[in-house]
């Protein structure tokens, strides 16, 4: 396992973009964290003991879960340099393991982690851009009528500007979240210097302290302290965009001081003054600079939305590229990034969920009582696949591996633990969507494996047919054809049936296939195979990495290069296009076949997806009972 080099750019600018991308959603948590310790449905009264037990934990939070288990060993667990967990899922797919139920339950895992995300990206966006708009309430109650509609106003702009981009307002991502985490330290520091006995709460026995003499009621409000690491799995999902070591220098060099500095001064500020643990974060701020601090606010939860949103895109193509989500529509909304990427079905259920959210809640801390089950949960999955890549792919020795993965799995199990309690407060609305979503993926790939194998029992073997072709050549007309197909070892079944019908072929005919790779991306050199296999025909094999989107002009562009000449205008290309039945006979419950089935007819066409010209394609359609 090695370090993969920064990209993109000089050291100090991806480590500057890296606090907008990376840190937004772990940037914005001093808003609620501390407050729901004291105020929300598992928590506490805000007593001197109380607050160093919460402020011990919350710190300890941060140097483990962030610090320690994301920066120092999960980041290492790459996949030719990206991160996530399907990246993880990419890197245990292939592998061979003694037992295969062992296998299936590993995917299974990773599968629902990435469900959870979901979840997780329409919480974000709520609770946050929510707990900022609700300083106007704390600065002048009076306008407490109007923090809903104003929440959503913004909420509808973000989902709205998708479609733009982000390449335009993207430069100022980073500079807006360093004002933002200045200001964090300076509050904090502004807080301290009235109460600096504050400091003695770092100490790690007032946290343990809290937990053993605080009971159960201690042990939930570690649901409230889990906030503060809310977005750490971010640290991993995005190390494909800026590498490790710029996400570290951002991290140690300013957020997690600032970050530290304004949990200290809210707690300082709590101990002077156990009536503002209402609203810690604005109390923090003179009454003059409040509006100001809203705006600030607002904005760095836009930039903290925009990074999960963008993630929920990056991920949806991910699962589209390695068969374990139906194809949508993606658009690319920079020509020079390639990252910069919007799915419309997405943004639209996500902009509906994170709406219903905000109505039927109705104030940042009752969704806080949703938020952080679904990033326990893809902490939990995370840690374990972290162990079996990691022994099984890059050969970390089992002595030092499992004693550390035992820390991060106790660590993430107890908050797991404490979360599951707030099920009945709203907990159960990210699950419920994770089990939605993960049924879909599962149903999806579980689908296609069987339609595969429908069409590979109808299907006749290529060298025979070109044997017969061969020995009863049908009648050839000028011009070249393309069939798409999925197995190249195969007759396509449109190429059957243009043969049947029209009863001729191509002077020359290519059968394309396109293979996604369980890594990230394909060398251009590598992205092509052709073979000629005679009597006119041709077979080129495209390999694609799960992080780029399949193009077949350039396909062919490169196949030329390789020898097989091409002139774009003058080729047609034929498609396949399946209607399923659900039959009943595929070793799947009926109710998944016809889910399968209506995933399919309004999944994207091929045509569309491989960036076929739409002028030059001729679909040929069958039906394949399941």
């Amino acid at each position: 396992m090695e370090e993969h080099a920064p990209r993109g750019g000089p050291l100090a600018v991806l480590s500057l973009a890296a606090l907008g991308v990376v840190y937004g959603d772990i940037g914005t948590s001093p808003l609620y964290a501390v407050r729901e310790c004291y105020q929300g449905e598992s928590s506490v009264a805000p007593t001197r003991d109380h607050a160093f037990g919460v402020l011990s934990l919350m710190f300890w939070s941060l140097v483990l879960i962030v610090s320690t288990k994301y920066l120092s060993f999960v980041l290492r667990a790459d996949n030719r340099g990206q991160g996530g967990i399907v990246a993880l899922l990419a890197l245990i797919t292939p592998a061979r393991r003694k037992k295969e139920w062992h296998r299936r339950l590993l995917l299974v895992l990773g599968l629902f982690g990435a469900s959870l995300l979901y979840g997780d990206g329409m919480i974000t966006p709520a609770i946050s851009v929510l707990s900022a708009v609700e300083g106007l309430e704390a600065a002048t109650p009076s306008l407490g009528p109007y923090v809903l509609p104003a929440t959503i106003a913004i909420l509808v702009g973000l989902f709205l500007l998708q479609r733009r981009g982000t390449g335009g307002v993207g430069v100022v991502f980073g500079p807006v979240m360093v004002a933002w985490f200045l200001v964090l330290a300076v509050l904090g520091a502004r807080g301290i210097a009235a109460e600096p006995s504050v400091f003695g709460a770092l100490s790690p026995h007032h946290g343990a302290a809290f937990l053993i003499g605080g009971g159960w009621r201690a042990f939930h409000v570690l649901g409230s302290v889990f906030l503060v690491v809310t977005g750490a799995e971010a640290l991993y999902a995005d190390l494909g965009h800026f590498g490790a070591r710029p996400i570290r220098i951002a991290w140690f060099a300013l957020a997690f001081p600032c970050l530290l500095l304004n949990y200290m001064g809210q707690t300082a500020l709590v101990l002077r003054d156990p009536a503002a643990a209402s609203h810690p974060f604005y109390a923090l701020a003179p009454r003059w600079s409040v509006y100001p601090l809203v705006g600030l606010a607002t904005a760095a939860t836009i930039i903290a939305s925009q990074a999960v949103i963008s993630g929920a895109f990056s991920l949806t193509r991910q699962l589209i590229q390695l068969g374990y989500c139906p194809r949508l529509e993606i658009d690319h909304t920079s020509e020079d990034e390639i990252g910069q990427i919007y799915v419309p079905r997405v943004n639209w259920a996500l902009m509906a969920a994170t709406i219903v959210l905000v109505l039927g809640f109705g104030s940042s801390s009752a969704l806080a009582a949703a938020y952080g089950v679904a990033v326990t949960t893809t902490m939990v999955i995370a840690t374990v696949l972290f162990y079996i890549v990691a022994r099984e792919r890059f050969g970390w020795r089992r002595r030092f591996l499992a004693p550390l993965a035992a820390l991060f799995l106790v660590v993430d199990a107890t908050f797991f633990g404490a979360n599951i309690a707030k099920i009945p407060h709203g907990a159960w609305f990210p699950l419920a969507i994770a089990l939605c979503i993960y049924v879909v993926l599962s149903t999806w790939k579980r689908g296609r494996g069987i339609q595969s194998r429908r069409l590979r029992e109808r299907a006749a073997p290529l060298d025979g047919f070109l044997a017969g072709v061969a020995k009863k050549p049908p009648l050839r007309v000028p011009g070249r054809a393309v069939f798409m197909t999925s197995h190249g070892d195969l007759v396509p079944a449109a190429l059957l049936h243009n043969l049947k019908h029209n009863k001729v072929l191509h002077e020359e005919v290519v059968l394309l296939t396109v293979v996604t790779e369980e890594v990230p991306s394909i060398p251009p050199a590598e992205r092509v195979d052709v073979e000629e296999l005679g009597h006119g025909f041709w077979r080129i094999r495209a390999r694609y990495g799960f992080m780029e989107d399949p193009d077949v002009p350039k396909v062919l562009l490169l196949a030329k290069a390789k020898g097989l000449e091409f002139t774009l205008s003058e080729t047609t290309f034929f498609v396949g296009r399946q209607m399923l039945l659900a039959a009943g006979k595929s070793g799947i419950p009926h109710w998944r076949e016809r889910l399968f089935a209506l995933l399919s007819r309004n999944s994207q066409g091929a045509t569309a997806f491989f960036r076929v010209p739409p002028s030059q394609v001729v679909e040929l359609g069958e039906q394949v009972p399941l």
